[in-house]
C-alpha cells in the first residue's frame, strides 16, 4: 500500500477474492501502524488517526460487508478520500467509546458540539480542529454523535516544528469534558508521515 498517496483510486481496489485470501496478513500488518495512529485524551475520547492506509483497509471492508461490487466503489471513495490527509494536515476520527448503553446516552446528551472544543496545542501556537465536511453531528436537542471527523491544518512553519519535536498537547476543551495528552514520540513519528 502507498503510505504517502493521497487518494485512494478505483485501480487501488483489490478484487474480492484477493482481498479475502489476503485480508488476514493485510489487517496484522497495519496494527502497529494503527497502534501509532491512536491517541486517548480523558476517559473516553480516542482519537484515531486516519492516513491512506486506514482508509484503504476501511473501504475494502465495506466493500466486503455489504457487497455492492464495482458499483459501491464510487460511492465508498467519496466518502473516505476526503479523510486521507493531503500532506500540510492531520486528520482524525476521534470516538466517544463508552460501553455501557445508558451511561453513554447520558454522557453524549452533556457533549454537544464537543467538535467545535478540540484544538492541538504546538509550542506556542494552538491549531483548533474543524468538523470535515459532514453533516452536523449534535442533534437539536444537545446530543452529540459518538463519532466525530476532525481537520487539523498545519501551516509550513507548524508542520517543521511538530517533525522537529516542538510539544504537542492534544486537548478537548468542552465545558463537561475539559481533558489533555501529551503526544508521545512515537505517535509524533507515525503522524509526521502525514506531511508530505
Amino acid at each position: 500500500m502507498p503510505r504517502t498517496a493521497h487518494k485512494i483510486t478505483p485501480e487501488d481496489i483489490m478484487a474480492p477474492a484477493k482481498y479475502e485470501a489476503e485480508r488476514k496478513s493485510l489487517r496484522a500488518a497495519l496494527l502497529p501502524v494503527k497502534k501509532n495512529r491512536r491517541m486517548s485524551v480523558g476517559p473516553y475520547a480516542t482519537f484515531y488517526f486516519e492516513n491512506y492506509d486506514t482508509m484503504w483497509l476501511q473501504v475494502q471492508e465495506m466493500l466486503r460487508i455489504e457487497k455492492g461490487g464495482a458499483e459501491q466503489i464510487p460511492g465508498e471513495l467519496e466518502a473516505y478520500n476526503p479523510l486521507i490527509p493531503q500532506g500540510a494536515e492531520l486528520i482524525a476520527t476521534l470516538m466517544l467509546e463508552i460501553e455501557d448503553a445508558n451511561r453513554r446516552d447520558t454522557e453524549l446528551r452533556k457533549l454537544g458540539n464537543v467538535e467545535e472544543t478540540v484544538s492541538l496545542a504546538l509550542g506556542d501556537d494552538v491549531i483548533k480542529a474543524t468538523p470535515t465536511e459532514y453533516e452536523d453531528r449534535t442533534t437539536p436537542d444537545g446530543k452529540t454523535s459518538s463519532v466525530h471527523w476532525l481537520r487539523f491544518v498545519f501551516t509550513p512553519e507548524q508542520v517543521a516544528a511538530f517533525k522537529a519535536g516542538a510539544r504537542a498537547v492534544l486537548q478537548v476543551e468542552h465545558r463537561n469534558y475539559g481533558h489533555m495528552a501529551v503526544i508521545p514520540p512515537e505517535v509524533r513519528a507515525e503522524l509526521a508521515k502525514d506531511f508530505s
